[in-house]
């Protein structure tokens, strides 16, 4: 008894921190003013999606790095070998490719002799603290190639793009955003999440320009590697290559009007090894040009007729007032390590988002009431314990949510939804075991203890099999997706909790309360009762020999999967930007019609956008195919964005820009290999797990069905015309999930009867299992069903691509089970019989047993 109590503490404590942690997310503020601040900040974020803002995402230039990295090794090294009398010739630069980490400096030795001094030379300037060399040299017949070393590249990075980050940051806290995020993502990417802001162009072009700043002197008959500059007026400088002083140096700097001309100019100050630094280089080089660049463009070249002490100087150009003080704030916040280019963005309207956070409560309030009200119309009193650990469940989820800064976007909505559904599945399971028990004339507790027991390995293998799925959306996705994974995947180990342990223990409080308080030792040992109409109507419906129209089941399934596939090649996929590339545009002009709109759009030379009315009137969606494959895109597309909107809003000053999205080729190529990876891993990652806890002929019959189910929803996809996108994607990885769930529990059943009597029929074996668990797999389903219609119905367009398909799919994955699995199952099975094996290898308790009676 004690032990009991202690563990009833332990759920009690779980659950009341789970209640805390959720609670600031929906308390009033006249409360949340009595409270700690600590305590009431710590609430869900609401994504982009539901309250508006911008998303870019920007990608390193890393080969401008790797080049600027050589080019200062190389420079040194060249100049060490000189001083060493070391004589070479035929000196070339080249960068291989645009994706290659290193481009070659290449020149050749007068003396084979030099060949080691150059390595060792080469050695003491690039060694990094570690012991390595950044350079690798390849010496082939007097001819030396300098690349940069690979592991040096991979830190050069890391660094770099943690750099980029601080700068990033500093320039936009600067701007006064509110509550930027900016984080990095991947190897070479930087994620920008800017709330509220409907328009990101300005901070587009802050985060764009480099604000690489340098000094360089003009080139003279001494120079030895001279580069040609332009300034903004078109003319030439031929320059050292060699910086005569870094633009890091600077500490300060404001755009202001000149006291002279009162021209904008923008004023700098240098630290105090920068001051003397210059003081220096000044005072050397009287008579002298030296060219301030600013990222690649010359933007002053004045003569130095004199020392130019104190570290200040001054940049004049054809600056406009706003211009000289976006220069400063870069320079002030220092430059960028590396140019950084825009290769996702998205930006969605405030209004849309409210829209989105109204539509998905409503569709969630919905479908939650639905299921619920389902639970109790089953199992009646016991019914309403589920529930009430079902609301537990998501207060639960919502409370870890909360710990963890998760941050709410509308596929996170969805995935509570479809969590709520899912989770279901254990109450059921459970109630139906119990159900079972109680069938047998076992008393109440008895019944329950029992149930439980034997539902509990059941349920999980179902869940996991479930989270090797929804690991690979979190692992391989974008940030709403990896949301969506996390909210599953935190409701499917918080739903085996809720159901195994704090049903299990609400349901014997109940039963051995009743039995308190009744003196009649008979009347306590009465089994529990279930009934209601729709378990009197679900137990007529056993006995179904699922095996008799097996071929024509499994025919109806394969024709139906090869029409997928014919639909998959024509008409095909209707996919969306994330996997095209390009753009597209969700606007509300009020003054224009459709065709006052292309005629704007024509007149302005936009001919290859394509206009769609979009839901009410005025209301449009523009789609812009990707311009240029060659890296570019990037940049191309967002002028063109850029422009489009401009042209657009000269037109109808009223219009709103709803929603955009921009995606280059490098992330919409990276989103399709992705998923396929995805898919590929998430059935050779739930094969592993099925053979190792099942046998390979069951774990073959549940993939090869699941096979079967996600070609007939990609199939749907292509005949619906549903937008694939990267929300489809999820829709796909959840349905793998959800089917292998549904088929596990029926696996598992028949491996138990196989266990009980080895000898009898496959084909009885079989019907009987998916007889005696028809029940659930119709109650599961129906329960998901009612979670997801509400938002299928009305989510709107935001989640169409994973409510819609994930309808069709509970359906679809509810039949396969019933009879492709076990048609399946049943060829395997019985040519493993043929083969003479036994379907079941022997547990480790009979091989003990078969051994004991060996004399």
């Amino acid at each position: 008894m004690a032990r009991f109590s202690f563990r009833g503490f332990v759920y009690v404590l779980i659950v009341m921190l789970g209640l805390l942690s959720a609670a600031p997310n929906i308390l009033p503020q006249s409360i949340k003013q009595q409270l700690p601040t600590w305590y009431t900040t710590s609430t869900l974020s609401l994504g982009l999606d539901l309250q508006g803002g911008s998303h870019l995402l920007l990608a390193a230039d890393t080969n401008a790095l790797f080049e600027k990295q050589l080019n200062s090794f190389s420079s040194d090294l060249l100049s060490e070998l000189r001083s060493q009398n070391v004589r070479y010739t035929k000196t070339s630069h080249s960068l291989t490719h645009k994706d290659s980490r290193s481009g070659s400096v290449v020149f050749t030795l007068r003396s084979a002799d030099d060949a080691r001094k150059v390595k060792d030379t080469a050695y003491q300037i690039s060694a990094q603290p570690n012991g390595s060399s950044a350079l690798d040299v390849e010496i082939k017949q007097s001819t030396v190639t300098l690349t940069l070393n690979e592991l040096y590249t991979e830190q050069l990075v890391k660094d770099t793009l943690s750099r980029s980050v601080e700068v990033v940051r500093k320039r936009l806290n600067e701007t006064g955003l509110t509550e930027p995020s900016v984080t990095l993502q991947g190897k070479d990417a930087i994620l920008v999440q800017m709330p509220g802001m409907s328009d990101p162009t300005q901070v587009k072009k802050l985060l764009g320009t480099t604000a690489q700043m340098t000094f360089h002197w003009a080139a003279n008959s001494q120079s030895e590697q001279v580069m040609n500059k332009q300034d903004a007026a078109g003319n030439t400088y031929r320059l050292e290559q060699k910086v005569a002083l870094e633009g890091e140096h600077i500490t300060d700097a404001a755009g202001v009007l000149s006291s002279e001309n009162g021209q904008p100019v923008v004023t700098f100050r240098l630290d105090s090894a920068g001051a003397k630094q210059f003081a220096t280089m000044t005072r050397d080089n009287i008579g002298r040009v030296l060219a301030i660049v600013l990222d690649d463009k010359v933007v002053t070249a004045p003569v130095i007729n004199s020392v130019i002490p104190g570290g200040r100087g001054e940049i004049t150009g054809n600056f406009t007032l706003p211009e000289a003080g976006n220069t400063a704030l870069m320079l002030r916040t220092g430059a960028l390590p590396v140019p950084l280019t825009i290769i996702e963005e998205r930006t969605v309207g405030p209004d849309l988002g409210s829209d989105a956070i109204q539509t998905g409560v409503e569709s969630g309030v919905a479908g939650a009431l639905l299921v619920l009200a389902f639970m109790v119309a089953i199992y009646g009193r016991w019914g309403a314990i589920a529930s009430f650990a079902l609301c537990i469940n998501m207060a639960l989820v919502f409370g870890a949510l909360t710990l963890f800064g998760a941050t709410l976007t509308l596929p996170g909505i969805a995935g509570l939804i479809l969590t709520m559904g899912m989770a279901v599945d254990a109450n059921i399971l459970i109630n139906e075991r119990i159900r079972e028990e109680s069938k047998k004339g076992r008393p109440a507790a008895s019944a329950i203890e029992v149930g439980f027991d034997k539902a509990f390995a059941t349920i999980v293998d179902s869940n996991f099999t479930t989270l090797i799925a929804v690991s690979l959306l979190f692992m391989f996705g974008s940030g709403p997706i990896k949301g969506f994974a996390i909210t599953i995947a935190l409701g499917l180990v918080s739903s085996v909790f809720t159901a195994v342990a704090l049903t299990k223990m609400l349901m014997l409080r109940v039963v051995k309360s009743k039995q308190k308080n009744t003196q009649d030792r008979a009347q306590q040992r009465v089994p529990l009762r279930f009934s209601s109409p729709l378990l009197r109507l679900s137990d007529k419906l056993s006995g179904i020999n699922f095996l008799a129209k097996r071929k024509i089941a499994l025919a109806v399934s394969v024709v139906l999967t090869v029409l997928s596939i014919g639909l998959f090649a024509k008409p095909g996929l209707h996919y969306g930007v994330d996997f095209t590339g390009g753009t597209m545009i969700e606007l509300t002009a009020p003054t224009l019609t459709t065709d006052e709109l292309r005629n704007v759009i024509e007149s302005n030379g936009f001919d290859q956008i394509a206009i769609q009315e979009y839901g009410s009137e005025h209301h449009y969606l523009l789609r812009a195919p990707v311009l240029d494959s060659s890296g570019e895109l990037e940049n191309s597309n967002a002028k063109q964005t850029d422009a489009l909107k401009r042209a657009i809003s000269q037109a109808d000053s009223e219009v709103s820009f709803d929603k955009i999205d921009m995606v280059g080729p490098k992330v919409s190529g990276g989103f399709a290999e992705l998923s396929i990876l995805a898919l590929l891993i998430a059935g050779g990652g739930m094969l592993v797990y099925l053979w190792a806890r099942f046998e390979a002929h069951f774990a073959s019959a549940a993939l090869l069905t699941v096979i079967l189910d996600l070609t007939k929803t990609i199939g749907f996809f292509a005949l619906t015309g549903i937008e694939f996108n990267l929300t489809a994607v999820a829709a796909l990885l959840a349905l793998i999930g959800y089917s292998i769930n549904d088929k596990v529990v029926v696996l598992d059943r028949i491996r138990e009867l196989l266990r009980l009597d080895p000898n009898k029929p496959l084909a009885d074996t079989i019907n009987e299992a998916v007889n005696s668990t028809l029940s659930r797999t119709v109650f599961t389903s129906v329960t998901t069903l009612l979670a997801l219609l509400p938002m299928a119905i009305f989510g709107g367009d935001a989640v169409e691509s994973f409510a819609v398909p994930m309808v069709f799919a509970v359906v679809i994955g509810t039949s396969s089970t019933l009879f492709i699995t076990s048609t399946l199952l049943y060829l395997l099975g019985s040519r493993r019989e043929k083969q003479g094996k036994a379907q079941l290898k022997p547990t480790s308790e009979e091989i003990k047993a078969s051994l004991s009676h060996i004399p």
